[in-house]
């Protein structure tokens, strides 16, 4: 058997990775999940994919426009790396539009690994919903490249009920073209979220950001770097982590402002909320900038619900359980707002909703 090697936590960029429970979910035993794959998908039309086990599932399936072929992963990234295989990939030509593609992956224990590459030419538009469940460790490369005026939006949710998720996003996007992935950790498993987005066309936009909802002794992770490296540029980062218990929940946004890339705006907003004293919210964000015509700005804040506000809503005769859903649904609730189409960002929200009825 092949020894597993994993990046060690003494390197900053992974000193908080949790990567113990990424190996004892890797060498979980495959049990019966009890999970219809038909309940993942949500109630919208468009192209739908499954992958069990990393194994795609025709049965369950219509790809339309997407494509499930053998991909080669293209990446120094040490868990990238070893995400090669049966995955898919979605190509469009110059205006064309394929929206609400749903790929799902049910995993039942022990490692799985599926490549995904994008490629969308000039005003090229998609987007795309992916769903986690079941355990195991889902390790997964998306690799992007937007054209001219492309637009492409990501509407990423973590609902596995244990193990963990490893994502790794690489993206090049072109002039005027722009990126929105927006990530939603609500399940009861480690994760890591983990991208690198380079604009190398003038006025191109990215944002990639979300929320993390930890509880018990879970720990989940997002760790982003984003380069502008052109004129005109626009990058947000809007992250948003809850932690009960004695959870961990750890943030990390990087902005990179090449020489050269002027009139660049760039966004990190980076803020924790701890339901208890006992959990850990860690947040790092970094700003990189050589060009000197510049608006980058950059907060991080971490504390605890507004007891004022609690005291508010009980005077006016709501519970305390339900004040404090509230205000918790509330804190992450702009992060949900980015996701673009309505139906996609209903069923965010009630994720969302359903762990804090778990976890208040």
């Amino acid at each position: 058997m092949t020894t597993l090697e994993l990046p060690s936590p003494r390197l900053e960029e992974w000193r908080w990775a949790d990567m113990q429970a990424l190996r004892a979910a890797a060498d979980a035993e495959p049990r019966e999940t009890g999970i219809d794959p038909a309940d993942l998908f949500l109630d919208i039309e468009g192209p739908r994919l499954l992958f069990v086990d990393g194994v795609f599932e025709p049965a369950h399936s219509r790809p339309g426009r997407v494509q499930v072929t053998r991909l080669v992963a293209q990446t120094d990234h040490p868990l990238g790396q070893l995400a090669e295989g049966e995955g898919w990939s979605l190509t469009l030509g110059a205006q064309e539009a394929v929206t609400n593609i749903q790929i799902v992956h049910l995993g039942s224990g022990g490692e799985s690994h599926v490549p995904a590459r994008i490629l969308l030419q000039e005003d090229a538009v998609a987007s795309v919903v992916e769903t986690y469940a079941g355990a195991g460790w889902a390790n997964r490369l998306t690799q992007i490249v937007l054209g001219r005026g492309a637009r492409l939006m990501r509407s990423v949710r973590l609902l596995q009920a244990g193990g963990f998720v490893s994502l790794r996003d690489e993206a090049e996007i072109g002039e005027a073209a722009s990126l929105a992935s927006i990530f939603l950790g609500a399940g009861n498993m480690g994760s890591r979220i983990d991208g690198a987005l380079t604009l190398t066309g003038k006025g191109a936009f990215a944002e990639m950001g979300g929320a993390l909802l930890t509880s018990g002794t879970q720990k989940q992770e997002a760790a982003v770097a984003v380069r502008h490296e052109n004129v005109e540029g626009t990058s947000r980062q809007l992250w948003r982590a809850v932690a009960a218990d004695r959870s961990v929940a750890s943030l990390a946004a990087r902005v990179e402002v090449a020489r050269g890339a002027q009139q660049t705006d760039g966004e990190q907003s980076l803020r924790g909320l701890l339901l208890q004293r006992s959990a850990t919210v860690n947040l790092k964000p970094e700003l990189e900038i050589f060009a000197d015509d510049v608006k980058c700005a950059h907060g991080a804040t971490v504390g605890e619900l507004d007891k004022r506000a609690l005291f508010y809503l009980q005077s006016r005769g709501v519970t305390e359980a339900r004040a404090k859903a509230l205000l918790t649904r509330a804190f992450v609730a702009d992060a949900m707002a980015r996701i673009g189409e309505e139906a996609v960002r209903a069923a965010f929200e009630a994720d969302a909703d359903q762990w804090l009825e778990g976890a208040l």
